[in-house]
């Protein structure tokens, strides 16, 4: 089949032979053809050799998102049909069948963008519950053949979580809601034998912070014993992690009201009513902020620093850079002495040397001694693709404070 063509700028071709999928409109030398948002191309170099095959997007800054190099230039041209998505499907979710241990955990991220070599959309599997994020045209075209592939691997159930403004801005038609079929609501799934109640239909990003599973893990291996505050707790992931390592005591504090209701189902899924560790949680709607500044200092073992992504764009990184600073500085005068402090960033935007920078001007200005004992990012359900750092958005550390 033939596919439209772009042409690249001489030179410009470089990043996509070293497989970086983004070509952004400043390396186009020749637009498509009769090319339309969200059709596939093929994208060439200045003289007309083949490079790869990518979804298109005339408005966008990035002009063509690659799901295929080529590995000549001589490649016959590339056959692009129903068993060619299946296949990628498929390696994803062999990749997720061979590391996870679905028997303890049936909730995890089926596909992941670019890390899964298909970019523009995510899907989020919540046992037979599949909720797909469409991020671009191209993915939303190829949506009905998707479908049938989601069907064929078990989803009797899925959700289109479909962003209002990423609907406005790549122009797509297709609305929110369920996909045929709805389930009996709420979803309760299982991770590591925990089990979560799932707001698929209002809650953020798919309904839960998949990317944080191993990282709740680790913290159960600090909680035994301790008083935990957990910051941003949305609807108690660390929080059930503590006190089932046997925490004495778990604050979670959020500002919305009704993921602290949703943290107080959470808990009484996991523990039985006779169980003292209920009595040991007492879930807080407040802004984090202010609930750290009331606090006295030293006031917690263990505190989480878990907030949503402060910059979301690049703009935005000197401002949220202040709001970082401010609340880990907040967390190190709040921790006691020997304890702990589990301190993230979602934001892409902010990078891993950067944070750590902004960490380390947060131990300086509340005088602590401070030292990194873990150093953390999102799971292998979240695989970043080498040749696309940008894939790499979470990064975490653990902090022994002084």
């Amino acid at each position: 089949m033939d596919y439209p063509i772009l042409v690249l700028k001489e030179g410009r071709e470089k990043s996509l032979l070293q497989r970086h999928p983004w070509v952004f409109s400043g390396a186009v030398q020749k637009m498509p053809k009769k090319a339309n948002n969200g059709d596939i191309i093929q994208v060439q170099d200045h003289k007309g050799r083949a490079v790869g095959y990518a979804f298109y997007d005339p408005s966008s800054q990035i002009t063509a998102r690659v799901f295929a190099f080529t590995q000549t230039a001589h490649d016959p041209p590339l056959h692009i049909d129903e068993a060619f998505w299946e296949a990628k499907v498929q390696q994803a979710f062999d990749l997720r069948q061979q590391h996870l241990n679905f028997e303890t955990t049936n909730a995890y991220r089926l596909l992941h963008a670019e890390g899964d070599f298909l970019p523009g959309i995510i899907a989020d599997a919540y046992d037979k519950v599949l909720v797909v994020q469409l991020l671009i045209k191209g993915t939303e075209l190829i949506f009905p053949t998707l479908e049938k592939i989601f069907r064929k691997l078990g989803f009797s159930y899925i959700f289109l979580n479909v962003k209002e403004n990423v609907k406005h801005l790549e122009q797509l038609e297709l609305p929110k809601g369920w996909v045929g079929d709805t389930p009996k609501l709420p979803i309760i799934v299982k991770e590591n034998n925990l089990l979560f109640e799932i707001d698929i239909e209002n809650g953020q990003k798919t309904g839960f912070f998949l990317d944080q599973r191993e990282n709740r893990a680790l913290l159960g291996t600090y909680s035994a014993n301790k008083s935990v505050l957990n910051c941003f707790s949305y609807t108690g992931g660390f929080s059930v992690y503590a006190l089932a390592a046997g925490a004495k005591k778990v604050d979670s504090v959020d500002i919305s009201k009704t993921a602290t209701a949703i943290c107080e189902q959470v808990i009484k899924l996991n523990f039985e009513p006779q169980d003292d560790k209920l009595t040991r949680h007492k879930a807080i709607a407040a802004d984090c902020f202010d609930y750290l500044k009331a606090l006295p200092a030293e006031s917690y073992d263990v505190i989480i620093l878990d907030p949503p992504a402060f910059a979301k764009s690049k703009k935005a990184v000197q401002r949220a850079a202040r709001g970082y600073v401010s609340l880990n500085e907040l967390g190190f005068k709040k921790v006691k002495k020997g304890g702990i402090v589990f301190t993230f960033s979602c934001s892409g935007s902010v990078d891993r040397d950067l944070f750590r920078k902004m960490v380390f001007s947060a131990a300086a200005a509340a005088k602590r001694e401070v030292r990194i004992i873990a150093q953390l990012t999102q799971p292998l359900d979240h695989p970043v693709n080498i040749y696309h750092p940008e894939g790499e958005y979470l990064k975490g550390l653990v902090l022994y404070v002084e």
